[in-house]
C-alpha cells in the first residue's frame, strides 16, 4: 500500500509565506535551488533521520512551499511510490492524467503530478536508492 509522504503548499510570495508559517508553527523552512532558477522551500515539520531523510515521527511528514501554478492551484499531498511510470499508467487507466511527467531530482529522486477522476491534483515522489 503508498502512502501519503508529503504535502505542499503553494504560494504567491515565497519570502510571506516562509515568515507565515515559520512564525505561526514554528516550521523550519530552507530554500533550495530545484535547478534553472526554479527556486522551492523545504519544510520541516518533524525531525527526521540524516541518513534516509525520512521522519523519525510515525505518522509525521514534511513538505515544501512551490509557486503557485494554474496546473497546481490548491494544496498538494504526495503520495510515496516504487515506480512512478508504473503508478502513471494506473492513473491513465483509471480515469486520471497526467498533469506533469516524472521529472528528476538529482540525488534524490523524481516526483510527478496527476489529477484524479474528481479533478483534485495529487504527486507522486519516487526515492532514489
Amino acid at each position: 500500500m503508498d502512502k501519503v509522504v508529503h504535502f505542499e503548499i503553494p504560494v504567491d510570495d515565497a519570502t510571506r509565506a516562509r515568515e507565515f508559517y515559520g512564525s505561526a508553527f514554528g516550521w523550519e523552512l530552507d530554500e533550495a535551488d530545484m535547478g534553472g532558477g526554479n527556486m522551492y522551500t523545504t519544510v520541516t515539520t518533524t525531525a527526521v533521520d540524516e541518513a534516509t531523510r525520512l521522519p523519525t515521527e510515525p505518522g509525521a511528514i514534511n513538505g515544501g512551499l512551490m509557486q503557485r501554478t494554474s496546473d497546481t492551484p490548491a494544496p498538494v499531498i504526495t503520495i510515496g511510490v516504487t515506480s512512478i511510470d508504473e503508478s502513471l499508467k494506473k492513473v491513465d487507466a483509471g480515469g486520471g492524467t497526467t498533469i506533469q511527467p516524472r521529472t528528476e531530482i538529482p540525488d534524490m529522486g523524481a516526483y510527478a503530478y496527476f489529477k484524479d477522476s474528481e479533478g483534485n491534483v495529487v504527486g507522486l515522489w519516487e526515492t532514489r536508492i
